[in-house]
């Protein structure tokens, strides 16, 4: 006798749930689809215990009649595809026709449906039909799923704690309301509202919903085109940011996806705009004919693949930084209003989230074990807060100076001789936002400069500011590299790798030129230099080269663009004015001088602020001048 044998239907069905249904999410998840093709525009879902005593899904959506009914729990069965050809052009959330099948299989479930005509009421354990019977004629759909893994065990033990499960159910309904903004969606667990959007189809009432209102009204539109594609959505200002990349959304013809690459191009779009290790939110949707989306790649349909990916990246890319430059401004210094206030009263000089609102994140953080997207909502008007929690999120300035400049030439008059350079100069009508007229009054601590003007005065950071004059002034050097502009080393610097990491450093020799390092090979693993552009700061030659170097080895391949940003934010921070470096009057009215010819003053290369405005009225309020 043979050793192969068919499966039965209802083994199969229960692997296959292994695939598709891995927690109480997965299933919100393929009822709220199935609601959403279905034509609904009021969606409700209900959880008990995050949904492992309950889950019920509620839509008036187009409903089924009694034959559908019993039909949709068929393995396969699915009213979405009919040929080969319509796999290349699915429009729709569902289509192989496995979700419901697999869903009863590990569940007592409960259908109750109606087209308009006539009405069915099913009752299933694992997933096989114990009840049927008429049902009501309202228009839509209900299912009810209880007992999830009940007889899969062993599926049960890998569920994570309720909170942890209940955030992913969050943060799916979060994505779902911005994906359908123009369907009513309601979370309830445990007879509590999580999430209500309205369904009147603007996007910004569904961002106000879930971020809060003051996070929405900070999040600017953009819009772009292509042969191809049409994306557009909305994006924060760099000063509202998160330690997280999940806060970004992606959706493709209606579905949420994730997808790597167009995260990491999304992020490439903030490049010196944000501190490090810090994420903006971003929502954004990329429509196109289906027929360049294959959608059937992975169970849960939670990855894609696109074709003409290298003209979609480009235009995500260039599409947010152009609309984040047009409305980058100087961060205004805002006093938290508090119900119950200190003694201190203390700034919030780079526009954090409100202090109720950062409470409700870190609930709602720890609620979902981490997960992406997150409700906020306003906090009581009871709710105290406490001085310990106003700790800044964002480093000190001193935190990232380096020590006093290594030369003893005057790092300001240095550069300001360099920056007459014709190939620097800008026109002040390329700045999208006007620079203020500033009038300089002093320096605190040799490392802030203050300066005044009718609205209020501004702090600026004199090693942010220069770092950011610098960097376009090095960009712009290391994007035309010179061979007439090198200077030869009295004595030759030698680096020594393995036999791998030189190889890897001889096929990518043309790349390194292109940014100033010349190698010469020097034996079979070693390499030396004998020459660098003029434009290298000096005493820094070495660990420029040696930096640059380790880039190429890390990637095994370099990319002359992200090299030669390298090397520009490199040189542009080594020669900077550092902390506690103090400057004459006409100095520093030198710096900020060449600071308004930058294309973004606004912020340094590494994305934090420049200055920071604090208004008159702000001052006024704070020595209760005005009320």
């Amino acid at each position: 006798m043979g050793k192969i044998r068919l499966m039965d239907e209802w083994l199969s069905n229960k692997i296959a749930a292994g695939e598709v249904v891995e927690r109480p999410s997965s299933v919100v998840k393929e009822l709220v689809e199935n609601a959403i093709d279905a034509g609904s525009t009021s969606i409700e879902v209900f959880l008990e215990e995050a949904g492992l005593s309950s889950i019920q899904v509620i839509d008036n959506g187009s409903g089924m009649d009694e034959e559908d009914a019993e039909l949709c729990f068929a393995r396969h069965a699915t009213s979405k595809i009919s040929k080969e050809q319509d796999l290349f052009r699915i429009r729709t959330l569902g289509f192989r026709g496995e979700a419901l099948a697999s869903i009863a299989a590990v569940s007592k479930l409960r259908l109750v449906t109606s087209d308009g005509e006539s009405g069915v009421e099913l009752e299933l354990e694992g997933g096989t039909i114990v009840s049927k019977k008429p049902g009501p004629l309202r228009k839509g759909t209900e299912i009810t799923v209880s007992q999830l893994f009940y007889n899969t065990p062993a599926r049960l033990k890998y569920l994570k704690t309720i909170q942890t499960e209940l955030g992913h159910s969050i943060d799916l309904m979060n994505r779902l309301a911005l994906a359908y903004p123009d369907i009513a969606f309601k979370l309830v667990h445990n007879g509590g509202v999580l999430l209500q959007t309205n369904g009147r189809g603007n996007v910004q009432h569904v961002l106000a919903a879930i971020y809060g209102m003051q996070n929405a009204r900070k999040m600017i539109p953009f819009r772009g085109e292509s042969k191809d594609y049409t994306i557009y959505g909305y994006a924060t200002l760099p000063e509202i940011t998160r330690a997280s990349k999940n806060y970004i959304s992606i959706f493709v013809n209606g579905r949420w996806v994730k997808h790597y690459v167009i995260q990491k191009t999304i992020v490439d779009a903030y490049h010196t705009f944000l501190p490090i290790e810090r994420y903006p939110i971003v929502v954004l949707y990329i429509e196109g004919d289906p027929y360049l989306t294959d959608v059937n790649v992975h169970p849960a349909k939670l990855q894609i693949r696109l074709s003409k990916e290298e003209d979609l990246l480009p235009l995500i890319e260039n599409t947010i930084r152009n609309a984040i430059r047009e409305h980058m401004n100087v961060p205004l210094a805002q006093k938290k209003e508090k119900i119950v206030r200190p003694v201190n009263e203390q700034l919030n000089i780079w526009k954090q989230p409100t202090i109720d609102e950062s409470k409700i994140n870190d609930i709602v953080e720890r609620l979902k074990g981490g997960s992406a997207v997150v409700n906020e909502s306003p906090a009581t008007e009871n709710e105290a807060v406490t001085p310990t929690e106003f700790v800044e999120e964002w480093p000190e300035p001193k935190d990232v100076y380096d020590e006093q400049p290594v030369t003893n030439a005057d790092p300001l008059t240095e550069f300001h001789e360099e920056s007459t350079d014709s190939t620097h100069e800008t026109s002040l009508q390329q700045i999208k936002e006007p620079f203020p007229d500033l009038e300089v009054v002093g320096q605190i601590h040799g490392t802030y400069i203050i300066a005044q003007m009718e609205d209020g005065f501004y702090l600026i950071d004199q090693h942010a500011a220069q770092e950011r004059i610098k960097y376009e002034y090095f960009r712009e050097k290391v994007g035309e590299v010179d061979p007439n502009e090198r200077q030869t080393l009295l004595l030759p610097l030698t680096f020594h790798y393995t036999q791998d990491e030189a190889l890897i450093l001889k096929e990518n020799k043309k790349a390194l030129e292109e940014v100033g390092v010349f190698l010469e090979e020097f034996g079979p693993s070693s390499f030396v230099v004998r020459e660098h552009p003029t434009w290298f700061p000096k005493g820094f030659e070495q660990e420029i080269i040696e930096e640059l170097i380790e880039q190429v080895l890390k990637t095994k391949k370099a990319d002359v663009k992200k090299l030669r940003e390298e090397a520009a934010i490199m040189m542009s921070c080594k020669r900077s004015i550092k902390a506690n470096y103090y400057l004459t009057k006409e100095q520093m009215e030198t710096l900020i001088k060449d600071l308004r010819k930058a294309e973004n003053p606004f912020t340094c290369p590494h994305g934090r602020p420049v200055m920071i405005h604090f208004s008159t009225y702000e001052i006024e309020k704070m020595f209760k001048r005005v009320m």
